[in-house]
Order: structure tokens, then C-alpha cells, then sequence
């Protein structure tokens, strides 16, 4: 059985969950570890995807540490569309978009 492994980074821009797990997690970059085996017996190369790990650095005394936490595809999803909401959400109710006042003379 060939297994290959591909890397690839996920920003929060929000303190976010994810099942399973208890807390919250900070906003910043995350990798992903996608790990897939290779479908033996097929006339044409495929893969299946059998593991997809969130690398999780420690915080507070577990500073310096780093954890894979096991997660669904489906889960990594819904979680950046739920930071994506959020983020959304903020900027339609953010001050910033208001003009400045007019020099009346």
C-alpha cells in the first residue's frame, strides 16, 4: 500500500471550534496533513484520502508543543465557512465604511 502526504495552510481569521474538541482555538494559519492511499488494481492512478489532520501549536504551559488533531474534511469546511460568516458579518457592521463629514463653508 503507497501512501502520500500533502501539506497545505488554512487561516482563521476568528477564535473557532471543532468537533470533538474541547475550547476555543486562536485565529492565525494552521497546516493540514492530508494523508491518501493509493488505489491498487485500477487501470488509472487514484487515491483515497484515509486521514486529514489540523496541526494545533500548544499555548500557555503547553507552549512549544504541537499536536495533530484528527478531523473531517467535512468538519475543516464548515468551520472556515463559519469564520468566513463571521468575518463577513463584522465588516457588513463596521464603522469604517461611513464617509467623512463634508467641509461646510
Amino acid at each position: 500500500m503507497t501512501i502520500r502526504s500533502t501539506r497545505s495552510t488554512v487561516t482563521f481569521s476568528n477564535p473557532f471550534t471543532l468537533p470533538g474538541y474541547p475550547g476555543d482555538l486562536p485565529p492565525g494559519d494552521y497546516e493540514v496533513l492530508v494523508e491518501e492511499e493509493l488505489l491498487q488494481g485500477l487501470s488509472f492512478e487514484a487515491h483515497r484520502r484515509t486521514a486529514t489532520y489540523l496541526t494545533v501549536r500548544g499555548r500557555g504551559r503547553h507552549a512549544g508543543r504541537t499536536e495533530l488533531r484528527a478531523i473531517s474534511e467535512d468538519d475543516l469546511k464548515e468551520a472556515l465557512s463559519r469564520d468566513q460568516a463571521v468575518t463577513e458579518n463584522r465588516k457588513d457592521h463596521s464603522d469604517a465604511a461611513l464617509s467623512p463629514q463634508e467641509d461646510l463653508k
